[in-house]
């Protein structure tokens, strides 16, 4: 195991040295220049010509991307002179937009998109799962065609429609909740969760019709292996043979998408935020898209892929512990 980690771990490494150099190695080959977008619009030859220097953007670019994953785990120092600045561990540069560090945007903006992605999560394993087992259980049956009819509804259903659908619907025609407006959980929980109810709602949709069609087919196919018909003869009740043995066996490809998503969601959803006005990672990315901001851009690459890989790690971990025959 100990062999296992180590070897995942590097590949770890490895996946995200090659996602930050090629997200780097775009923004020097697109047109538009860094320096310029830091300078702002008014700026003239001899102010852009500093500004480059100050951001080392006329050192070679195998340095500057030397520079900046040093800078990552040691921290280092931007500009010369009397206007250098020591950016501290972890640095990932400042943003051109504001002048702040990258690393404090996204720590100042990860809680949001953090509530958002786990709240959403247990809803959508909930109706997902629920659904899935239901419809598998009941293989053929009115209940099962209604209950799959459903999730190819609402997984046809564009996350941006369903949540304009639900403000529409819930806050302006039926008064029953406010417009979401993030709270931190520590400070109030109940408005917490009141005000990330419909972003949780949009979301869990989408990816809870997904779980049920996936679910149902691993139930399916896991319910007529051999060791269920001999859990059954041995007389278990139907729950143990459902539960510890189907459920159990077919959480292997479910497992697989939900770190995937969740890990995807920790590193921001970008329209779903964007709607419901929150303020998460995803939202600081598309502005940071927009305005052409390299160092946000790259820091919220880095931290997406970040949170994948590590739970894609997570995930290959639990497969030993749901399915014994992994560890074979």
């Amino acid at each position: 195991m100990i062999l296992y980690l180590a070897r995942r771990l590097l590949a770890l490494a490895g996946v995200l040295l090659a996602i930050a150099a090629v997200t780097f190695l775009i923004f020097h080959v697109l047109p538009s220049d860094p320096a310029a977008a830091a300078c702002g619009k008014t700026c003239s030859p001899e102010r852009l010509a500093d500004v480059r220097e100050y951001l080392g953007l006329d050192e070679p670019l195998w340095k500057q991307f030397a520079d900046f994953l040093t800078g990552i785990f040691t921290g280092r120092t931007l500009g010369t002179g009397q206007y250098a600045v020591r950016c501290g561990f972890p640095c990932l540069g400042y943003s051109y937009e504001n002048s702040l560090p990258v690393w404090d945007l996204l720590t100042d903006r990860l809680p949001v998109s953090a509530s958002l992605a786990v709240g959403a999560a247990v809803l959508w394993l909930v109706l997902g799962l629920g659904a899935g087992v239901t419809a598998a259980l009941r293989k053929g049956t009115a209940t099962d065609k209604a209950l799959m009819v459903g999730a190819v509804a609402a997984a046809s259903l564009p996350v941006y429609f369903t949540s304009v659908m639900l403000i529409h619907g819930v806050i302006r025609i039926a008064g029953l909740l406010p417009y979401p407006a993030y709270r931190p959980f520590t400070e109030d929980p109940l408005a917490w969760a009141s005000n990330l109810l419909l972003p949780w709602t949009a979301l869990a949709l989408l990816y809870a019709a997904m779980y049920a069609r996936q679910s149902r087919g691993s139930m399916i196919e896991a319910m007529a292996e051999p060791y269920i018909r001999t859990a059954r003869a041995k007389g278990m009740p139907e729950r143990t043979v459902v539960v510890k043995h189907g459920l159990r066996s077919g959480m292997t490809p479910i497992l697989t998408l939900f770190g995937m998503d969740l890990g995807g969601l920790l590193a921001g959803a970008v329209i779903t935020e964007s709607i419901f006005g929150l303020p998460g990672v995803g939202r600081l990315f598309y502005g940071a898209l927009v305005s052409s901001d390299q160092p946000v851009v790259l820091g919220v690459t880095l931290l997406a892929a970040f949170f994948i890989v590590v739970a894609n790690l997570v995930v290959d971990l639990l497969y030993a512990v749901i399915d014994p025959r992994v560890r074979y």
